[in-house]
């Protein structure tokens, strides 16, 4: 006789999730309150629909914080993996200049989740549309809308972190799981934009502009990247990617502090020789001819260095390669690409049940990891979807 699997959020961990379980030995229902799925998956889609990153696994793994608990979910379904699943659907992928993978252009996202679902519906997987999970009754059935009691063999969580709530990723869920002493953790901004206190003339100037080709440092993590200047700070995915090393400093200091490498190609010597060996009388010539500089990044250094150091060649070279930026605080939590915070690491084994709820299972978002902008945090999703499906496809 079939087992019931009740899974509950329509994202993408979800989905592989239903993709991956075998229809042989299990009757399986995805719960969404929404009036569709993919919701988010969607929204990911509408700034450069890139479904994973191409590069090799050992580094791939490496990007998640902790990288430790995602590892062998990320070695069992990797980034080469899915791209073969994916085009056995009919949805051929590329891999862009960012080394990012994107379906083949024209194919829309739409496309992509409606092969998605056409693999579910081909599996027998049932969807209950517009149904929101309110908790556990006193026997630990689910139940929808206040109302609706379900009795399920194996329950999955896969209910999404805590931004961009007009996709249905609010985050609720969290007050459910206290009530069940389950240890969860308040959900923090991640891959968003970071406040600087900017001077008025400098932004009212370069709102706006991207610094181009640089490199952003925190503690011991350098990412390079680009970032955009905004009236509220810094955005982009070269300070995406250092998310967790500027949320500590924050936790500990109230404040943050991040380097620019405004010419990370060159090193501080070639940049002296540079400066030194200009015909060019005015620095701000030197820096944009001799070293290709950006009136953005041109004004940044006037903005932050007193004169005397912005006409010392030596010390305008280490400015260049080490500008400091002091950040204020985060991005409001709606606005963020991603969170973290959510359901603590500690409280599940490593096949993502809940330690202390026998065949319940999280996967997703709502796991308390990090992961940067690129296609990492949907690669996670992918991957942790299809482990736990062939962890439930091998129970006797």
């Amino acid at each position: 006789m079939k087992k019931s699997v009740s899974i509950i959020g329509g994202g993408p961990a979800a989905l592989l999730l239903a993709a991956f379980l075998d229809p042989q030995k299990f009757n399986v229902t995805i719960y969404e309150k929404n009036k569709t799925l993919g919701r988010k998956f969607l929204v990911a889609g509408k700034g450069g629909f890139n479904l994973t990153h191409s590069e090799p696994i050992a580094q791939l793994v490496d990007r998640y914080t902790p990288s430790h608990f995602l590892q062998e979910a990320l070695l069992d379904f990797d980034n080469l993996d899915f791209q073969k699943w994916i085009d056995t659907m009919g949805i051929p992928t590329y891999i862009g200049s960012s080394k990012r993978i994107y379906p083949e252009i024209g194919i829309k996202p739409i496309e992509v989740l409606n092969a998605i679902l056409d693999v579910l519906s081909k599996r027998g997987v049932t969807i209950q549309y517009q149904n929101t999970w309110t908790g556990w009754d006193s026997d630990h059935n689910l139940v929808f809308n206040d109302a609706i009691e379900v009795q399920s063999d194996y329950t999955v969580f896969a209910l999404g972190g805590g931004s961009w709530k007009v996709t249905g990723s609010d985050g609720t869920w969290l007050e459910l799981f206290k009530t069940q002493g389950i240890e969860v953790i308040p959900f923090k901004a991640s891959n968003c934009a970071y406040g600087v206190n900017w001077n008025p003339d400098f932004i009212d100037l370069y709102e706006g502009n991207p610094l181009k080709n640089i490199a952003v440092s925190c503690g011991d993590k350098s990412q390079k990247g680009e970032v955009v200047l905004t009236r509220f700070g810094l955005e982009g995915n070269a300070i995406y990617a250092i998310s967790p090393q500027i949320r500590e400093e924050l936790n500990d200091k109230q404040n943050a502090t991040i380097f620019l490498d405004l010419k990370p190609t060159l090193s501080y010597d070639d940049l002296l020789h540079k400066l030194k060996k200009s015909t060019l009388k005015k620095t701000s010539e030197k820096l944009q001819k001799e070293l290709k500089m950006s009136p953005a990044q041109i004004g940044l250094l006037k903005i932050y260095l007193s004169k005397e150091t912005y006409l010392n060649s030596e010390l305008l070279a280490q400015n260049i390669k080490k500008l400091p930026i002091e950040i204020m605080g985060f991005a409001l939590l709606d606005e963020a690409i991603s969170t973290t915070g959510g359901v603590n690491l500690n409280a599940l084994d490593e096949n993502f049940e809940l330690k202390m709820l026998k065949n319940h299972f999280c996967i997703g978002e709502m796991i308390d990891l990090d992961a940067p902008t690129g296609g990492y945090l949907l690669q996670s999703c992918f991957s942790m979807g299809v482990y736990l499906a062939r962890h439930l496809n091998s129970i006797p």
